[in-house]
């Protein structure tokens, strides 16, 4: 690993790993090689085990029911996507929210135009904060579900996930929850927020390598929640129709078995350290970015500016610059590395007035991030934006 490299895009994915997450898919592609369910040989029996515990672990870490309620997918998109075209239906109803990311919108958006569901977008505050109230307004006779991101990726923005699950079970509707930004990041408990869904990606919070991802579901859900891919699982083949057993009724095909067994190392350190280790860790960075970020001529952030309701992540513009040009400086001078754009929420982008702007800067924090590099990246903002005024 480069130590000169300070990497602040933990929101697009994690990085560095927890070293045992490469040692676990290195022992995979080196030592056991096998898929999961396929054979009775040794490895295979092993690599079993592995995405068992894998399994088992991600349960644990939301207080689901039981293991078999966790089923793994390609990534977080694939985890919404196989709820939302697995549940509704024509002339189902959808509440949501303009603080989502695309991986919710545009299979929305497809439903809408193509299937005929009809979705309404309730709006956020300048912070980018929904209002529960919205979501209750919103609801109508024939509303089958309410899907809300619990973290936003442009501001980490906390979302009110706990008040709307409640307002979904007092109206019979089912939650889907989009954890991609929250889970290993905070505590997550999918009884206690009323989740019926809830959809995550193993390469961010949770440190596990790119393609892998999960989606629970909750005790009878999945006799409403059809499978939108059919094949091999490794049971009942004598059978041409799909097991409707849990998984495999979302399973079909050969599973990343290298990258759920990284995942799994990963779910084993968020344990072991400890979510309110690790939650801690966040809220102390995010504190001092935002008040290193404050002091600066020429910056303005968006988001709640409160660790309390935001989770390491910061966007900012800095004037004289646009978030593309920003970024490319802050990693050609100072080796600060940023995601600048839009971030695939265009809607949130509308919501703050940054889409004409090109977006905002974004800065998101890990678990290994250090106050040194926070610091760094305070300077380095510092210094751009002087270098601004001074020209």
């Amino acid at each position: 690993m480069d130590n000169r490299r300070i990497y602040l895009d933990n929101a697009a994915t994690s990085w560095p790993k927890p070293e045992a997450v490469y040692a676990a898919v290195e022992r995979w592609q080196r030592e056991l090689g096998a898929p999961a369910g396929r054979g009775v040989y040794r490895e295979a029996g092993e690599v079993e085990r592995l995405v068992a515990d894998a399994r088992r672990r991600a349960a644990d870490l939301l207080g689901a029911e039981e293991p078999r309620r966790i089923i793994f997918t390609c990534n977080g998109t694939d985890s919404l996507n196989l709820a939302l075209h697995g549940l509704l239906r024509p002339g189902d109803h959808v509440v949501t929210s303009v603080v989502e990311h695309n991986s919710v919108l545009r299979p929305l958006r497809q439903l809408e135009e193509l299937h005929s569901v009809e979705v309404t977008r309730v709006p956020c505050d300048h912070a980018g904060l929904i209002d529960p109230d919205d979501i209750r307004a919103a609801i109508r006779r024939h509303t089958k579900l309410i899907v809300l991101v619990h973290v936003s990726n442009v501001t980490g923005a906390i979302q009110p996930v706990e008040a709307v699950g409640r307002i979904a079970r007092d109206h019979g509707v089912l939650f889907l929850v989009d954890a991609a930004q929250s889970l290993g990041h905070l505590p997550v408990n999918v009884r206690e927020i009323g989740a019926d869904l809830l959809a995550s990606p193993g390469h961010k919070g949770l440190l596990g390598p790119l393609g892998t991802g999960l989606l629970y579901v909750a005790p009878g859900v999945e006799e409403r929640l059809a499978a939108v891919r059919q094949g091999g699982t490794g049971t009942q083949s004598d059978e041409d129709r799909q097991p409707d057993s849990l998984p495999d009724k979302y399973e079909a095909g050969n599973h990343n078995v290298p990258g759920i067994i990284g995942l799994g190392a990963g779910l084993a350190f968020v344990r072991d350290r400890g979510l309110d280790r690790i939650r801690a860790h966040d809220r102390e960075l995010t504190t001092r970015l935002i008040a290193g970020l404050s002091e600066i001529a020429g910056v303005k952030i968006y988001g709640p500016r409160n660790s309390d309701r935001q989770s390491g992540v910061v966007s900012i513009t800095i004037e004289g610059y646009d978030p593309q040009e920003a970024a490319g400086m802050l990693d050609t001078a100072y080796s600060i590395q940023a995601r600048p754009g839009l971030h695939c929420a265009p809607l949130m982008h509308r919501a703050l007035g940054t889409v004409s702007i090109g977006g905002t800067l974004r800065f998101s924090l890990g678990v290994f991030t250090t106050q040194e590099e926070i610091d760094a990246a305070i300077r380095g903002v510092a210094e751009l934006a002087s270098a601004a005024v001074e020209t």
